[in-house]
């Protein structure tokens, strides 16, 4: 039996038994039709728009209800049928139970369990990103019909940039480009409230509400000794502009997310949480944000009991909510805020702003509407968790992901034959809590790459090799002698939960413990080349196998979710033709001497820094952004441009300017919408599949300068597109780029100019010329 038919089998058999069990919970609700004092709540009344509602509801609590609201645990107001509201859930790549909301407890014991979103992302498929977000928002809405919640406000996605490679949280984010982080936050949330891909309506109802953090430049949680909670980043406007902030932009303005965590570090001297302008200027007014703010968890008491950037635990309260903050994750705001309003530190009217915000999502949440069952998500059931549509989704998602960064001599894939024997190595070949990496609830079903690659090998060996990931006294003698006896041997190794997490940096960018020596040993002994699995939230520097004759393929996997042991065997033994491609750059061991605290995006030459990310970074690599291999080879014809030329300097508005570097400038703000959308420029690129084997391909679209001025990128994504194509087939891709937008970059201070001079569009190895005059 094929190992994907053996899957679905099994998932069909856990959705039946969770259809099976009958819920005696009911969802929380306001606004109940069968008590008689609802009636005169205007804010019950669904046909008033929600802002007139939301001012009914707070102007009915008294100063002490006001500020119980003002927590994640807000208690219930029982005097007007309000129930009690979590608001901090889970849902980072599936609905899990890492925070107080969500409780497997009852009818649901269970959720989909999607790739860590790092091995997601190296899909570069915005599709398979909205697919698993609406999954994701539906399976939320079950467990809250199932009443399973206290609230439906889920704080993900981790959207901020992967820039050190050592950040223990690296594994949470889409990885370190900016525009691949913005993209996959915009399809996230879309996915998980409910709306659609394109944005073509505007749902104000919410399937369930999604939170974009940690706002801002937030990438360091614990590094000798220095954490995430004294941190003070010290950013340049101009890396605010084009690495920090753009991902939160897309959220808010093109995602429409209806929430925001503010992060626990300081920029630039402020804490993110009392930074008005940061809160209000610019998500609120500049970009437009509709919904609520929280503070990451104890961050408003740090303002004063750590920073003293407040002199007073009152004074810290005035300082978040004046900035914009509505919600505070702790017990901080219960505990001084009406100190501060006694003390008349803090008008009465700032409470109101922050409520009216938090109950307007509440209620574009629905739960002000009544009984649920009637309402339009109120046919989601248990019956949709754990479906065998949601779980061969989070398969896709892992297949789709997993990285072919080695295959020398066309090691991979592995034959089917029925006498072959097989030894399987590694700390990480069975062990089901690896596959799953942080922020997890209890999936739905575990298939570890052992199980998997038993189904494929009837005669199979296995052996540990190590008794944890930290290696520190491998079984090598042992795992030498059943690597001699195999045929081919699958080395399962990498890094867990123990060696990268919240509150957790890397010191090292190497394999850990004796892990290397163990790799070594095992693939001396073995009669052919070994192949090497890798699971891992952050890139390891394994260039002693990239360089091995006796290592012939790698597979780096991430934390590929509950599925994702079939995922790899499918992968080494053919059954699927992997097309992941790596979504941070691989740096070598000797990166660790640049301190983890230096924010700097751009290299300086004077003093040997190297900058970060294949945007800026210098050295040496191990395996460069977006590198990944195939069973297929495909090739890439550019289809010339529509115009290779573009003329700004016909603007009456524009100045143009010169920088140090003798480079002719004009500011983007200054030459209008009209002047830029005149200039987009059409491009197609013909994709061919000159292999045997169907398989997905991702085209990344970059553009170069032939002469950039200081601080430019090597190289900038502008666009990327996923096609699926089978062996011979061809398709073209095409992409719609704005000038103003995509040849732009920001200047020192942060404004975005674009410069005169010829920009190169880029497809692997074929460039195309177009010159920009101003």
């Amino acid at each position: 039996m094929k190992l994907h038919s053996l899957l679905l089998i099994n998932l069909i058999y856990v959705t039946v038994i969770l259809v099976g069990v009958e819920s005696t919970q009911s969802p929380p609700f306001s606004c109940d039709s069968s008590n008689p004092s609802t009636k005169s709540y205007h804010f019950c009344k669904t046909t008033l728009p929600i802002p007139d509602r939301v001012r009914d509801l707070v102007s009915r609590l008294t100063l002490d209800e006001k500020i119980s609201q003002l927590v994640n645990s807000a208690p219930a107001i029982p005097r007007l049928g309000i129930p009690a509201y979590e608001w901090w859930s889970e849902a980072l790549h599936g609905v899990a139970d890492a925070g107080p909301g969500i409780r497997f407890n009852g009818t649901i014991r269970s959720a989909t369990s999607f790739p860590q979103v790092i091995l997601t992302a190296a899909s570069f498929d915005v599709h398979l990103w909205y697919r698993i977000g609406r999954a994701i928002g539906v399976e939320a809405r079950a467990v809250y019909n199932a009443g399973q919640t206290k609230g439906m406000t889920f704080w993900a996605p981790n959207i901020n940039i992967f820039r050190d490679p050592r950040w223990g949280r690296g594994q949470e984010t889409p990885g370190e480009d900016p525009l691949v982080t913005g993209s996959y936050a915009v399809s996230y949330v879309r996915g998980v409230q409910g709306d659609c891909l394109r944005g073509l309506k505007r749902c104000g109802e919410l399937q369930a509400s999604a939170c974009c953090k940690h706002f801002t430049a937030y990438d360091l949680d614990d590094w000798k000794g220095i954490d995430r909670f004294k941190f003070d980043a010290r950013v340049t406007m101009q890396d605010l502009a084009d690495t920090y902030q753009p991902p939160f932009h897309r959220c808010i303005e093109e995602g429409r997310a209806s929430g925001i965590m503010c992060a626990y570090n300081r920029v630039n001297g402020v804490p993110s949480c009392a930074d008005f302008n940061l809160l209000t200027n610019t998500a609120r007014k500049r970009w437009n944000f509709q919904g609520y703010i929280t503070s990451d968890c104890d961050a408003v008491s740090l303002i004063h009991d750590s920073y003293g950037f407040a002199k007073t635990p009152e004074d810290a309260v005035v300082d978040v909510l004046k900035a914009g903050m509505d919600v505070n994750c702790g017990t901080y705001l219960l505990n001084h805020t009406k100190s501060a309003v006694m003390q008349k530190k803090l008008p009465e009217s700032e409470l109101d702003r922050a409520l009216e915000n938090l109950f307007a999502v509440r209620m574009r949440l629905g739960l002000f509407n009544g009984n649920p069952k009637g309402q339009p998500y109120g046919d989601i059931g248990p019956n949709q968790v754990c479906s065998v549509e949601h779980q061969t989704l989070a398969l896709d998602a892992a297949r789709d992901g997993i990285v072919l960064l080695k295959n020398s001599q066309r090691l991979l894939p592995l034959p089917k034959g029925k006498t072959m024997s097989l030894a399987v190595i590694g700390p990480n070949a069975n062990s089901p809590k690896t596959l799953i990496g942080n922020y997890a609830g209890p999936p739905c079903k575990f298939i570890t790459p052992l199980q998997a690659l038993q189904s494929y090998v009837k005669s199979t060996m296995y052996h540990p090799g190590c008794d944890a990931v930290a290696c520190s006294s491998p079984s090598i003698e042992k795992a030498v002698e059943i690597a001699q006896k195999a045929d081919y041997v699958v080395l399962v190794m990498g890094l867990d939960q123990t060696q990268e997490r919240e509150a957790h940096d890397r010191l090292d960018l190497v394999l850990p413990g004796k892990q290397q020596q163990l790799i070594i040993c095992v693939a001396n002994a073995a009669k052919k080349p070994v192949v090497l699995v890798l699971l891992s939230g952050g890139p390891v520097d394994i260039s002693f196998a990239k360089y091995s004759n006796n290592i012939g393929s790698i597979l780096w996997a991430g934390y590929p979710g509950g599925a994702g042991g079939a995922a790899i065997a499918e992968t080494i033994f053919g059954d699927h033709n992997p097309g992941g491609r790596l979504p941070v750059t691989w740096y070598p061991q000797d990166f660790t001497k640049i301190p983890m605290t230096d924010m700097r995006m751009r290299p300086e030459s004077n003093s040997g820094y190297p900058g970060r990310t294949y945007r800026f970074y210098t050295g040496e690599k191990v395996f460069e952004f977006g590198y990944g291999l195939s069973y297929s080879t495909y090739s890439c014809e550019t289809i010339p441009v529509t115009r290779n030329k573009l003329y700004f300097n016909q603007s009456s508005t524009a100045h143009v300017y010169e920088n140090t570097d003798s480079i002719r400038y004009t500011s983007v703000a200054e030459l209008g919408k009209e002047l830029c959308d005149s200039n987009n420029i059409s491009i197609s690129i013909r994709v061919r599949n000159d292999g045997e084997m169907a398989g997905k391909h991702s085209v990344l679209l970059f553009v170069r300068r032939l002469k950039a001025s200081a601080g430019s990128p090597i190289k900038q994504l502008v666009a990327f597109q996923s096609v699926h194509l089978n062996g011979g087939e061809s398709a073209d891709v095409g992409f719609l780029l704005n000038p103003c937008e995509h040849f732009s970059g920001p200047n020192k201070d942060g404004l975005m100019v674009i410069e005169e001079g010829t920009h190169f569009l880029v497809v692997g190895d074929q460039e195309h010329p177009v010159t920009v005059v101003v």
